[in-house]
């Protein structure tokens, strides 16, 4: 099979990705061997091939937001049929024993694998998938459309529950990605009032297609208190200017595995008034369950670019320098 692989992390204009051809993986007993059909460019992907997340597996193939088809079955896997449709997703591997799994938070397990990071992923005709962490799909959305969900929709999702936005609350959003456009839906879908904050029109407009209140550039602060926001770009700077929006008792949550250093926070500016500020970590298989079921019941739909899997350093190149609203998504040219 092809597979991109990250052979020199580092900027992607100098070219950290190499394709090359590896044998088609052979599943673990436990574990999937799944037939890519699309998958989708997060940003952290672009974290794993800058360097920005230290390197787990050398030479790793990026990608955690995979539709495609199981092609075969490891020993031990009783549930799944060759030909079935199954999302991979960013979380692969828990201990299933330690006390946060044990509580629920498997999200925070110190022995967590990720996919793209310390397993290979979907940047590539084929991948695996431990049983276990694949997501069964609903059958309204087509691969492209699928993909999207899968991390940044699931991630989305998270965010909003820890911004602990209220009923009919009001939503700030800073940055608006794949992963916002989606969170955005979602909220609007459960009756918010959303607000943007992001520093390229066509995102604003696509905000305001998608329902929300008002988008405005980066300089310019939502026109009403904040109950809630969630913080999208990596950007550190944008922390103090977030936390300044919300109302009394209200809540930032920031939702991205890298950020930028946070200057120093200002107490009575800032935090007084009980603001909250919190960081999301990963996720939880029944937060993915639970937003795909949302997703199909509320019609949440991603904005999405096709580009050939021969392409991926160009749609991470093009991710990076905001050339698309929505999210990219990569189908495979190369069989």
């Amino acid at each position: 099979m092809r597979a991109w692989s990250v052979v020199r992390p580092g900027p992607v204009e100098a070219d950290p990705l190499r394709l090359v051809a590896r044998p088609v993986p052979v599943p673990g007993p436990d574990e999937l061997l799944v037939r890519v059909r699309a998958c989708g460019v997060c940003r952290t992907d672009l974290h794993v091939t800058e360097g920005d997340l230290p390197v787990r597996r050398p030479g790793v193939t990026p990608g955690h937001e995979v539709v495609g088809e199981v092609a075969a079955l490891g020993a031990g896997v009783a549930d799944f049929t060759v030909g079935d449709r199954v999302g991979v997703a960013w979380l692969r591997r828990t201990d299933g024993e330690c006390a946060y799994c044990l509580r629920g938070a498997e999200n925070l397990c110190p022995r967590s694998r990720y996919t793209g990071w310390d397993a290979d992923g979907g940047y590539a005709q084929y991948t695996t998938v431990p049983a276990g962490f694949a997501y069964r799909l609903p059958g309204t959305l087509d691969d492209v459309a699928l993909a999207p969900l899968l991390c940044a929709g699931i991630i989305g999702y998270r965010a909003l529950r820890r911004a602990a936005l209220p009923p009919g609350g009001r939503l700030g959003l800073y940055g608006f990605g794949g992963s916002a456009h989606l969170c955005a839906q979602l909220a609007v879908a459960q009756g918010a009032r959303v607000h943007v904050v992001t520093r390229g029109a066509e995102a604003r407009r696509l905000a305001l297609a998608l329902g929300a209140a008002s988008a405005r550039d980066l300089a310019e602060p939502p026109p009403e208190p904040l109950d809630s926001a969630v913080l999208f770009a990596p950007v550190g700077d944008l922390v103090p200017v977030a936390l300044r929006a919300l109302d009394r008792g209200g809540v930032l949550a920031v939702a991205g595995i890298h950020l930028s250093d946070v200057p120093p926070l200002n107490y009575e500016r800032e935090l007084f008034y009980e603001r909250e500020l919190r960081s999301v970590t990963s996720n939880t298989r029944a937060d993915g369950r639970e937003f795909l079921a949302l997703a199909e019941r509320h019609r949440i739909r991603a904005t999405t670019h096709a580009y050939p899997l021969s392409e991926a350093p160009r749609a991470l190149r093009d991710l990076k320098a905001g050339r698309f609203d929505g999210a990219a998504v990569l189908v495979d040219d190369l069989s």
